[in-house]
């Protein structure tokens, strides 16, 4: 939905149209564009751009596509529709060129349908377009190529043609012989040659002697000094050449109805051809014209959003480039924690350009044109579309500028919504400015509620003050150049604007006892206010993008932490299947020995006292063996996952004294650790940092917690972590890498030269709050003499801050009081 009904001419849209249909072909593609309509259809939307998007490219890649002979012959179509009626010759020759056209345009698009199209969308248009070609054949039998009837379109026109041509040549050889024999008796000038007079071949004669000449006199020159005379010897040929001219118009006549009755029947789908030639004119003139502008595709979501970069109105953009002027680009962002953007500045200061460039880009796209901005941009989709701009004062009405701006906003606080983009200039302006700044509050806040998306300008504090607390609310400025005392026309999102309704009075030349005047009526706390709500939301700026920081390294924690866990689980895995494959080669080789070993037993008894034959059955044997232990130093013992030597594992086995004493020490000390260890205890493994929470603790095993991982563990290879050491180490692990690489990157010296007062102050804000962060004592401020207001504005603001000890001016050799040396605590 579009209000109000005249949108279109609030925004210059009737501009665009006419350049459009300054770039159709034909009436046809003209008729589309009075059609063009807003509509809030995403796939509607969508498809109208792809379309557009793919005859831009046709412009600029190819060459062969048919754009000649775009005429409209919808009206003959349906003229003709009528028994007994025919098609002229003219139409004829027209409609042939036509058809022609709209084929060849069927053919370019098909030409790779079997494979991947390359232009799909416009394609589809082809859908249930019939060409006809046998029609073009027909009338190729009936016309030549300069639109003309041929002579054999039927046999009786062949032989009245054959006649009428014998008839003329047979007149021209009488004329002559009789102007032969006029011009020797000299009642006719030697360079007089034969003329045409109403259809009839006469000669022209002196009035002194037209009555030598026997014939009828047909005409006379203006100046009556020539005489038209048709001699009597051809005026019967005469008569016959009138007589096969008619009968040369009505053959005319009849082969056109029978042409025309033979294309009756096709009549309906012609007319759709037709108006398939109508989208393509309007189609390509769409394209022609988004490259006039430099529009592009862009990038279109279905939702309510405006996420746009170097925007640019074309209008704005074209009289500029007449000027030899560049256009300043618009950057903004509407989206859900943003919705509504209250702009304040200075009048004559971009405000009512970019709510309007806003209108124009958003509801052109909606109407099927590429918009000019940069391909990172995004666009979303609006069902509807408010707009309150300019003087509505109504004499017919008995309505007031301002009455006009509340009926507006009545018809808006009913029918938006959270899809509904509303455009409102100067909001509340018109009337008292308390009671207008209050309703207009009420009603920001009543939008606001409805989750509705919008621009608004105004120069009101309150409004400013609301954007400035309430979500979904946010304050934009029209940058303005204090020291050059001209707006900038760009676009700043976050900060409020200022009027600069002083500076600007103080610029013209107002006397300076009236403008002391007027700031002590108002008092200095109204005139200071845009710098409190600067400060405001330079500070709100501060703690979101700190807040950010710290979300954006959780994050980085959390994915390290998840990382960690994943290669625990890989880990635990891996011991698994090693310690399976480990189980399953040991039973294959005590197998294998204890088939070899009840083979050799049986192999000795059968050699009884065969002293050679024994030993080398043990030398087999001891072969195997050592077989075996080849194959236990290459492959591992693995126990509670600590790898051990074929050697330990034997030593492990052998029950030796020396080994019982072993174990009774280990069971002693595992007996202290068990005292010591209890569930809930925080521990680590010995040698290593990861911290894990004991489940349980059952003889000289403890099931401990690592993260999601639990692994049954020995004792003696824990330690205990206390809670304060557990608290410092979580810390530091958070914050460590963090503050440790934003301390390698920082630079203890920041240089402001030639930023305003505002940007200047705010970047030393930043500067000392991550000084006093990382800890460092000494940085230092470049902000050159000049006037010296810079240094005087850091300055104070160094005399609030805690956290500086000191600060004066750098050694003169150093830069003296252009540069100023901060200690810190």
């Amino acid at each position: 939905m579009i209000y109000p009904d005249n949108f279109e001419q609030k925004i210059d849209f009737q501009k665009i149209r006419q350049l459009i249909a300054d770039r159709c072909f034909s009436p046809l593609g003209k008729e589309k564009v009075e059609e063009m309509k807003f509509s809030s259809d995403f796939d509607e939307i969508l498809e109208k751009l792809l379309q557009t998007e793919e005859f831009v490219k046709i412009k600029e890649e190819e060459d062969n596509f048919p754009v000649d002979s775009f005429f409209d012959m919808r009206p003959v179509l349906r003229r003709i529709r009528i028994e007994g009626s025919w098609i002229d010759q003219n139409a004829l020759f027209e409609l042939r060129r036509s058809l022609q056209t709209i084929n060849g345009i069927v053919a370019f698009l098909k030409r790779e349908e079997d494979k991947d199209p390359k232009y799909p969308h416009l394609l589809g248009l082809t859908e249930g377009i019939v060409t006809y070609p046998e029609i073009t054949k027909k009338i190729d039998q009936i016309l030549d190529g300069f639109g003309q009837i041929k002579d054999h379109a039927s046999t009786r026109l062949s032989e009245i043609r054959r006649e009428l041509t014998t008839t003329i040549n047979g007149i021209s050889r009488s004329l002559n012989s009789i102007m032969r024999k006029a011009q020797a008796e000299g009642f006719v000038d030697k360079d007089v040659t034969p003329s045409m007079r109403d259809g009839r071949l006469v000669i022209p004669v002196n009035p002194s002697h037209k009555r030598k000449i026997k014939g009828i006199v047909h005409d006379e020159s203006a100046s009556g000094k020539t005489v038209f005379i048709e001699p009597s010897e051809v005026v019967e040929a005469n008569n016959r050449i009138r007589e096969l001219e008619s009968e040369e118009r009505r053959e005319i006549i009849k082969i056109l109805t029978e042409f025309t009755n033979y294309l009756r029947p096709f009549l309906p789908e012609l007319l759709e051809s037709y108006e398939f030639l109508a989208k393509i004119d309007f189609i390509q003139a769409k394209a022609s014209f988004s490259l006039y502008i430099g529009g592009i595709m862009p990038s279109i979501e279905n939702s309510q959003k405006i996420d746009w970069v170097q925007a640019v109105h074309p209008l704005l953009d074209l009289a500029l480039k007449k000027q030899n002027r560049k256009i300043v680009p618009l950057d903004i962002t509407l989206e859900n924690q943003n919705r509504i953007l209250v702009i304040s500045g200075p009048n004559a200061g971009g405000k009512s350009v970019c709510l309007k460039t806003v209108g124009m880009l958003q509801y052109m796209v909606q109407c099927g044109l590429l918009i000019p901005l940069k391909e990172n941009s995004r666009v979303g989709v609006f069902e509807d579309i408010f707009i309150d701009i300019g003087d509505e004062q109504s004499i017919e009405n008995d309505l007031s500028t301002y009455s006009s701006h509340l009926m507006n906003m009545k018809f808006f606080e009913r029918r938006c919504n959270d899809k509904s983009l509303l455009l409102i200039d100067e909001f509340g302006s018109g009337t008292e400015p308390q009671i207008g700044a209050a309703i207009a509050e009420a009603l920001l806040d009543r939008f606001n509620r409805k989750k509705s998306f919008g621009i608004i300008t105004t120069h009101y504090q309150n409004l400013k003050h609301f954007a400035n607390e309430h979500e979904g609310v946010v304050n934009g400025a029209m940058l303005y150049d204090r020291h050059e005392m001209k707006p900038l026309f760009r676009l700043t999102i976050g900060n409020p604007g200022s009027s600069f309704a002083v500076e600007i009075a103080r610029n013209i030349g107002l006397p300076e006892d009236v403008i002391a005047d007027a700031s002590e009526i108002v008092g200095s706390e109204y005139i200071n206010m845009d710098k409190y709500l600067q400060d405001i939301s330079r500070d709100k700026r501060y703690w979101e993008r700190k807040r950010d920081e710290i979300r954006r390294e959780n994050k980085r924690l959390a994915e390290l932490s998840s990382k960690y866990e994943s290669s625990l689980e890989d880990i635990d895995k891996q011991k698994k299947e090693i310690l399976a494959q480990a189980k399953l080669q040991a039973e294959q080789l005590l197998a294998e020995s204890n088939a070899r070993i009840e083979n050799t037993i049986k192999q000795i008894k059968e050699a009884a006292a065969d002293k050679e034959k024994t030993r080398q059955i043990r030398k087999e044997l001891n072969s195997f063996r050592d077989k075996v232990g080849d194959f236990a130093d290459n492959n591992l013992q693995v126990t509670n996952g600590v790898p051990l030597s074929k050697s330990k594992f034997e030593k492990g086995n052998k029950k030796t004294n020396k080994t019982e004493k072993r174990k009774n020490i280990s069971s002693s000390s595992a007996a202290i650790k068990h005292d010591k260890l209890k569930p809930g205890d925080n521990v680590r493994l010995k040698g290593q940092t990861s911290i894990g929470e004991i489940m349980d603790v059952s003889g000289r095993k403890a099931t401990v917690a690592f993260g999601m991982i639990k692994s049954t563990v020995d004792i003696e290879k824990l330690d205990k972590v206390s809670n304060n050491q557990l608290k410092k180490e979580i810390k530091a692990s958070n914050t460590g890498d963090f503050i440790h690489e934003k301390r390698l990157n920082f630079k203890q010296d920041i240089d402001v030269r030639g930023m305003r007062g505002d940007e200047a102050l705010q970047a030393v804000i930043y500067f000392i709050d991550d000084a006093l962060q990382l800890g460092i004592s000494r940085v230092r401020v470049l902000h050159g003499t000049g006037t010296g207001a810079l240094r005087q504005i850091i300055r104070e603001y160094l005399g609030t801050v805690n956290g500086v000890a000191n600060f004066q001016d750098e050694h003169v050799q150093f830069g003296g009081a252009g540069i100023t040396v901060i200690d810190l605590e």
